[in-house]
């Protein structure tokens, strides 16, 4: 009995464990099969990576590797035909910054589908989110490739049609319409691979050609590399403004429309040149088209956006014999716009021409209406050699130069020296603690306040005693303008420097850092603000600023703000200094010319209705060691006040001064502007 009992219990189980082992097995498969699916997506995930990688980096080898056999046979093409089509369509419309996202791999039906969106830049600009589809093999190793994976609506043997209507960029103007950086003939300098023969005769027309125009041998090879070039077209390996004085056999000439800057150095800082666009510049602007032109320094950086314009054209999937079937891009050209400054392209290329290449700055103003002249720095680099392709030894004859030939010296801070006592005299008169007539007795060309300043003492060139603020300003004497600045104290001082320009930015399209009486809020030193009355200290301004703050003086107590766009308004700042204080040092600034021992006495020979103050700033470790010396001269036209000029020599040589080298300057402003 209980046996029975038993048997009919394990006979109950049976059928339960039969029942599991069974559901064990199903779940085993469908587990099986889940994970054969997910690795077949896995696989076709990065089959289609691998794919558009080779897209991303222009490797069209990379593009075709894991295509399936049949698909090319049944699409019509070989795996090289497929390679060379994708290279030359892409290289063609100059595709770059290619972009994929919303990759899907899923299963439908017998088969494995793909769908991903690409976005990529082409010399119209971006084009936004192609939307791709596609199938993979069984294992999702392979691509069953078609055309529409070129573009879609692609099929069959359909081309890419590639139209560019290409914009003009904008020209940059001088005051009188004169062009300074214009879009004229330069030539493109290259080869006809056929032309160039075979193995040892190839090898050295290569290599005479790339001596010849300044690059090198590996530079010709990559260019006759890529994908586009046959046999029998040109391929152009450098532009250059001017047609070269030697051509070497097999070095063919083509003359063609680039960006050219007549003014050469004269104007190189100030206008900047341009560039072909980069794939860093698109990844910072998806906008911008592959084939263009960015500004890469000065006006041409500043002002790209006006000047660039955007090229038209359209891209377009044909059919085999030319007929439009899609749209992919269309783009309505728009030309850039001309600016026009406020430069006088004649005066930059005299103020240019009289630094002598030596490190230096020509500023030129007409204080009435800020308007600037010149802003000339030196010395220089030709821009056309920048935009069309700089040698490697010409690049570094520039870049290892001690004298900074790409600085902007005038947009760079330097002490201003004694051109700077005018103001100096102006916050004194101003304040009533300079007494203009009031005569101090002086012996000596060193002073010091008392024991307290150590060391320290104040230098002048003359000993001229008693001194008041016409001889002072006539023989530029720093003790007397150190023993006003510390009269009047450091908060009328302040006060006073404060009405200017300082800490305040230019609305000029120029890169500049602000001026600045000192490096910290306070001097907290009685050494410190006695320099700085004269011009020393910790006080830094470019010549654009200088220039601006002693507007002033023939604006009879205006300061007049520079502007250097012909459409810019003219910006003012009133009462700055009082109009008797701006008189009277006027006055004195004539005698600094017309007295024989005033420090602009050799201007007296132009004969030339001016007012002048001469600066001369040294920069040096001690005390009594001798320095550099910066040479400033400010002065400005009394009869009209049409214009004024800051002229900056760094580091001058002995014998030479800021004031020699402005006279065929100011003789052509005379005559120019009267």
């Amino acid at each position: 009995m209980e046996r029975s009992s038993r048997n009919k219990k394990a006979a109950n189980k049976l059928p339960l464990i039969i029942g599991g082992v069974v559901l064990l097995l199903i779940a085993g498969f469908f587990g099986v099969r889940y994970y054969q699916a997910s690795q077949v997506k896995q696989h076709g995930e990065e089959t289609v990576k691998a794919f558009v990688k080779g897209l991303q980096k222009g490797d069209y080898s990379a593009v075709t590797k894991n295509l399936n056999a049949d698909s090319l046979k049944n699409s019509g093409y070989s795996k090289a035909e497929v390679q060379e089509k994708y290279q030359s369509i892409f290289t063609g419309i100059s595709a770059s910054n290619i972009k994929m996202k919303d990759l899907k791999v899923d299963k439908a039906d017998d088969h494995y589908q793909f769908s991903y969106q690409l976005s990529l830049n082409t010399g119209f600009g971006q084009l936004k989110n192609q939307k791709y589809s596609g199938t993979l093999s069984e294992d999702g190793k392979q691509i069953n490739w078609k055309p529409n994976l070129i573009f879609p609506g692609m099929s069959g043997k359909d081309k890419i049609n590639y139209r560019v209507d290409a914009a003009t960029r904008g020209e940059i103007l001088d005051r009188n319409d004169q062009g300074i950086a214009t879009n004229g003939t330069v030539y493109q300098l290259g080869v006809v691979p056929k032309e160039l023969g075979t193995e040892s005769e190839r090898s050295a027309k290569i290599e005479a050609i790339a001596k010849s125009i300044g690059i090198t041998v590996e530079e010709v090879e990559a260019a006759l590399k890529q994908g586009w070039v046959k046999e029998n077209l040109f391929v152009p390996l450098k532009t250059a403004a001017e047609q070269p004085t030697e051509k070497p056999d097999g070095l063919t000439v083509q003359q063609t429309t680039g960006r050219t800057y007549p003014l050469k150095e004269a104007a190189a800082q100030l206008i900047g040149y341009v560039g072909k666009v980069t794939a860093d510049d698109i990844k910072k602007n998806p906008e911008l088209a592959s084939d263009s032109l960015i500004g890469r320094s000065g006006l041409e950086r500043a002002l790209d956006k006006q000047l660039r314009g955007k090229d038209g054209g359209v891209l377009a999937v044909t059919d085999s014999n030319g007929t439009e079937k899609k749209v992919l891009q269309k783009i309505d050209k728009k030309n850039g716009e001309n600016v026009k400054l406020t430069i006088d392209a004649r005066a930059q290329q005299i103020a240019y021409n009289s630094l002598n290449n030596q490190p230096g700055s020509s500023i030129v103003m007409a204080p009435k209406t800020g308007e600037l002249l010149t802003a000339v720095s030196s010395p220089s680099f030709d821009p056309n050699k920048m935009t069309n392709g700089i040698s490697q030894a010409d690049y570094d004859a520039y870049n290892n130069d001690k004298n900074q030939p790409f600085m902007s010296r005038f947009a760079t801070g330097y002490a201003p020296g004694s051109t700077f006592k005018t103001v100096t005299a102006a916050i004194g008169l101003d304040s009533g603690t300079l007494d203009p007539n009031e005569e101090l007795a002086i012996n000596g060309l060193k002073w010091q306040k008392d024991s307290s300043w150590g060391s320290y003492q104040v230098t002048r060139v003359s000993d001229v005693s008693p001194v008041n603020l016409k001889t002072a300003l006539v023989y530029s004497d720093n003790i007397y303008m150190a023993q006003e600045t510390l009269k009047m104290g450091e908060k009328t001082f302040r006060d006073g420097l404060n009405k200017f320009i300082f800490g305040e930015e230019l609305d000029l399209p120029i890169a500049m850092d602000k001026a600045q009486i000192s490096n910290k809020d306070s001097f907290n030193s009685e050494i410190l603000l006695a320099d700085t009355g004269y011009g020393q200290g910790q006080l830094l301004m470019n010549p654009i600023q200088q220039i601006a703050t002693y507007s002033v003086l023939p604006n009879k107590g205006t300061l007049v703000y520079p502007k250097l766009l012909a459409s810019a308004e003219t910006k003012t700042k009133k009462d700055v200094i009082k109009p008797a204080s701006a008189e009277t040092i006027t006055t004195d600034m004539q005698a600094v010319i017309s007295d024989a021992n005033g420090t602009a006495h050799s201007l007296a020979e132009l004969n030339l209705p001016l007012a002048a103050k001469t600066g001369t700033a040294e920069i040096k470790e001690k005390q009594d060691e001798k320095g550099q010396e910066n040479s400033f001269l400010y002065a400005f036209d009394t009869q009209n006040q049409n214009y004024s000029v800051v002229e900056f020599l760094e580091n001058k040589p002995e014998g030479s001064s800021a004031t020699e080298l402005s006279k065929e300057l100011l003789t052509y402003l005379q005559q120019t502007y009267q």
